[in-house]
């Protein structure tokens, strides 16, 4: 997370008071939150000297605030949401609408879709001059998150056929408008079609007429033979990047269309228009040609006050669009809601919590029962990994089925373990397969072969610093590394034990399966080395299968160090398949699988067991990193409850007074069972 920046409106140091006469401003707890971050003091009554009058953009309210202005001679302060605002429109209904927007615009010169005066964005293009380098890297991110103003699309929506010509609707009354309406809107398809004649033509609906929550100006009627009106969840970028020309009032459409390298044709007078970047039917005196990017830097990184819902402190435009997109890959995965079976009493809540804001989750222990539960209510399945064995047998018809998503922790789970009752903090829902079962495809395997770009990277970088850095791993246990005894240069291995009945060594490995049989090989290979034993925690603990006879295999056995800091003292890791070698080869530490975990067979690792041929990408560590870390996990944020970026989760995991926890005894009352399930299992 990028530091937060210092608000103009909070430079003076005390809050200014700011008197506000519409409802909105008292029904909606984010946006006095913000309002207060930035320096304003939200009160009721009647202004004085140095106060200022709060008006919502052009609402039918404002006229209210406009009267006492008039009277008191009160400034205006104009506030608007700002052009990254939230998963929802604010007019949805249900608890995601209700979290409110991200950032707004503050504006005590005037308001953006008004050419009549400038506005904060104009205020704030000096400045921005100087910042095009950073503001093309956020665009950047803009788009390859696949983010907009609202953001209940879907990245995989199907989109018209490219080559068309696209008419962006609005909803009716638009203060963006400035009075236009549907006659107007109708010249602009006519101008539309009589400049594109043989071009097919999409007319695009707004997402809140889609929604049903706002009419717009166009309907079937207006449609000519072959013309689409397209109301679907399509992505607004993919839209924009298969039109071959793009004709808009003052949408953002028209905004975004600019920023991904096309030149709209403008009939409004939004605040783009007018700075040579579009073709314009309404001049706007008094704006100069510009660059894309300062109009960017000025209306993203500049204008807005933007809002970190999970530390409740302002952030800038990276920090608010990594928080929108964890909400928005929650949103898109979750909207149908879910059955969920195969999940221990002990999760529940937590499941429910993390997949449950969309559409809530229901919970069956029988899976057939939950598959005709989620056929009858059109949900999805949700299952725990390990417990998904067989549930395809009881599916059905495939094309009547739902889909079956897959649970299992992250890489960066808890501060304590998940047999101790720990909750995780991250977890990952996979619709091919899951990670650690190499012998299906996986939407893991999918991330990596698709590779990411360089901002990716970049972000990937940071946040493997920042785990670095604190310490971070998986469970984030203490304890300090051994002192090692004087080795004669000898090379120090560390072996990682593994609970014996874990999913990852029944299915990734097929000569050696036990602890002993890693640490007996890791001896035959290296007879002169200094080999560390560190049983998995879950063993120590008495929780889980797997304790082995270290005898004449290892040279020291160690049970609590910290995992971060134990690779510090170490040359190198074997292992079967241990998350273990993952942070490892994070902090440079070379590795050996005996077995096929989600991290061998991509050229990162020497594999000594065959590795599945369909893993072709050869990454780089920061790529891999990527999609492990960053875009395959989902993240819950444990002291806001939200979705939220990896950023604050590592954050999260460094705080030692963070540890949730479930009674010993039924932790310990689990231990038995599995230990039973793990000899029935064996024969």
């Amino acid at each position: 997370m990028t530091q937060a920046k210092t608000p103009e409106t909070a430079a003076e140091g005390l809050p200014r008071r700011l008197f506000a006469f519409n409802a909105g401003f008292w029904t909606g707890p984010r946006l006095r939150r913000i309002l207060s971050l930035a320096g304003w003091r939200l009160r009721a009554g009647w202004p004085g000297a140095g106060d200022h009058i709060a008006v919502w953009g052009a609402s039918p309210y404002a006229w209210r605030g406009l009267a006492v202005a008039g009277r008191t001679g009160a400034p205006l302060v104009r506030i608007e949401d700002a052009f990254l605002r939230s998963v929802l429109p604010g007019r949805a209904r249900g608890p995601i609408a209700r979290r409110g927007p991200i950032g707004l615009l503050i504006d005590p010169y005037g308001v953006h879709f008004d050419p009549a005066r400038p506005s904060l964005i104009d205020h704030h293009l000096p400045r921005a001059r100087k910042m095009q380098d950073l503001a093309a890297d956020a665009i950047a991110r803009l788009i390859s998150a696949d983010l907009s103003k609202y953001n209940a699309h879907l990245p995989d929506a199907p989109a018209p056929d490219p080559g068309y010509v696209l008419v962006v609707d609005q909803t009716r009354g638009d203060a963006s408008l400035l009075g236009a309406g549907r006659a107007e809107f109708l010249a602009m398809l006519r101008v539309a079609r009589a400049e594109n004649p043989g071009l097919p033509l999409v007319i695009r609906s707004h997402p809140e007429t889609a929604q049903g929550l706002r009419p717009g100006h166009f309907g079937p009627g207006d449609l000519l033979a072959g013309e689409v009106l397209h109301d679907g969840p399509t992505s607004p970028w993919r839209l924009i990047g298969n039109a071959a020309r793009l004709y808009v009032w003052s949408s953002q459409l028209g905004y975004e269309a600019i920023l991904a390298g096309h030149r709209p044709r403008v009939f409004g007078r939004p605040f783009y228009a007018g700075r040579g970047l579009s073709d314009d039917e309404a001049p706007v005196p008094g704006r100069a040609a510009d660059r894309a990017e300062t109009l960017f830097a000025a209306s993203h990184l500049l204008a807005p006050v933007w809002y970190d819902p999970c530390h409740d402190r302002l952030t800038d435009f990276f920090g608010a669009a990594d928080q929108i997109e964890a909400e928005a890959r929650a949103w898109r995965q979750d909207r149908r809601g879910y059955v969920a079976t195969g999940m221990r009493l002990w999760k529940r809540r937590h499941i429910a919590r993390t997949f449950g804001a969309a559409r809530g989750v229901r919970f069956a222990d029988d899976p057939a029962q939950a598959r005709d539960l989620a056929r009858h209510q059109g949900r999805d399945l949700l299952v725990w990994a390990g417990r998904a064995e067989g549930l395809e047998a009881i599916s059905g018809n495939a094309e009547n089925l739902p889909a079956v998503l897959r649970v299992e922790d992250g890489f960066l789970r808890s501060r304590g373990l998940g047999a101790q009752l720990v909750p995780p903090l991250s977890l990952v829902a996979d619709d091919l397969g899951i990670y650690y079962d190499p012998g299906r495809p996986s939407r893991f395997e999918a991330l990596v072969n698709a590779g990411t770009d360089a901002g990716g990277v970049a972000r990937a970088q940071a946040l493997v610093d920042r785990l670095r850095a604190l310490g971070v791993s998986k469970y984030n246990l203490a304890g300090a590394p051994p002192a090692l005894p004087a080795t004669g240069g000898q090379r120090v291995i560390l072996v990682p034990g593994q609970v014996e009945d874990d999913a990852s060594i029944r299915l990734g490995t097929a000569v050696w399966r036990t602890n002993r049989d890693l640490l007996a090989q890791t001896r035959a290979e290296n007879p002169k080395a200094f080999i560390i034993y560190k049983p998995h925690p879950d063993v120590v603990a008495g929780l889980r299968p797997g304790a082995t006879d270290t005898a004449g295999l290892a040279d020291m056995v160690v049970t609590s160090a910290n995992p971060a800091r134990l690779l510090s003292v170490v040359d190198e890791l074997w292992t079967l398949t241990s998350t273990f070698g993952f942070e490892a080869l994070l902090r440079g530490v070379p590795v050996t699988c005996l077995g096929v975990p989600f991290y061998a067979g991509w050229g990162l690792t020497r594999d000594l067991a065959p590795t599945p041929e369909r893993r072709t990408a050869r990454p780089e560590i920061l790529a891999f990193a990527h999609a492990a870390l960053i875009a395959y996990p989902r993240y819950t944020d444990p002291v806001s409850g939200l979705p939220c970026p990896p950023e604050i989760a590592v954050e999260r995991l460094a705080d030692p007074d963070l540890r949730p926890g479930g009674p010993r005894w039924l932790a310990k009352l689990q231990g038995v069972f599995a230990g039973y399930s793990a000899i029935w299992r064996r024969g």
